[in-house]
């Protein structure tokens, strides 16, 4: 379907698969995806040859694949400047992104895996399973707030506002596309808004956060962030407080523009 893009560091079968009735493109190109992003984030042009670097190829085949991957809708690609995510590219990134990790908490917490060897097995495991066993990943775990290394693992992507309402939904329950419009309050950035949309944690969690005046649909604006992973000053319901980062983790908000 696309041709020999070249190999990335794992070497995949180019198989499409379907969940429901949305075509999902391959490992492969999950791989590609969540290189871009690693690289460039939401907004900004990975370069061929930064994306060649990290996944061990050739920047002609690079070239390639992101042309192709351009043709699907999944990037835009500018010669000269490089490959930016489109939101179906986004959404796909994200998403396999939130199963790495949750997938390196697992293996790390659960079989004691070092995390050197977790991340290789994480990175070959994350392509192959479902949304269903992500979710149940993700439960069992207790709703991990950060990976091994301390990167932050996206919200939920069931039409839930907390871990307790995730607790209780079925497995057939809808889910929404993760397109990075709702981000950790700990992302944005000073005097910038949003409207919390999702509160991770347990009912303990939920409630010391709620006592604060921090629930759904609350608008909140972050102040100031301490360095070195210090506390965060926001200002909510007219009211300055400073909250450690730890559970500064578990708000997750809609940035407004």
């Amino acid at each position: 379907m696309f041709g020999n893009l070249g190999q990335p560091k794992y070497i995949y079968t180019w198989i499409v698969f379907n969940r429901g009735s949305d075509s999902m493109p391959s490992a492969q190109v999950e791989e590609y995806l969540k290189t871009i992003y690693d690289i460039a984030g939401k907004n900004s042009a990975a370069r061929t040859t930064e994306i060649a670097k990290c996944l061990k190829i050739s920047p002609a085949s690079v070239t390639e694949a992101v042309q192709h991957m351009a043709k699907k809708g999944l990037v835009i690609y500018a010669p000269y400047k490089g490959a930016t995510l489109t939101k179906e590219g986004l959404i796909i990134a994200i998403e396999i992104k939130r199963k790495h990790r949750l997938l390196e908490v697992f293996l790390t917490d659960t079989l004691h895996i070092n995390e050197k060897k977790a991340h290789a097995e994480a990175c070959k495991m994350e392509h192959d399973i479902s949304d269903e066993t992500e979710n149940a990943l993700c439960k069992i775990l207790n709703a991990p707030a950060r990976c091994p290394h301390g990167s932050h693992i996206s919200s939920c992507t069931m039409f839930v506002g907390t871990c307790d309402e995730c607790n209780g939904a079925t497995s057939s329950r809808k889910r929404r596309a993760n397109d990075g419009s709702i981000v950790p309050i700990t992302d944005l950035e000073p005097c910038e808004k949003g409207l919390i949309k999702f509160l991770r944690g347990d009912k303990k969690i939920v409630q010391r956060l709620s006592d604060l005046g921090l629930t759904l649909n609350t608008k909140v604006e972050l102040l100031r962030k301490a360095p070195m992973n210090g506390p965060i000053e926001i200002c909510v319901r007219r009211t300055n407080l400073a909250i450690a980062r730890e559970i500064a983790d578990n708000i997750f908000v809609n940035v407004s523009r």
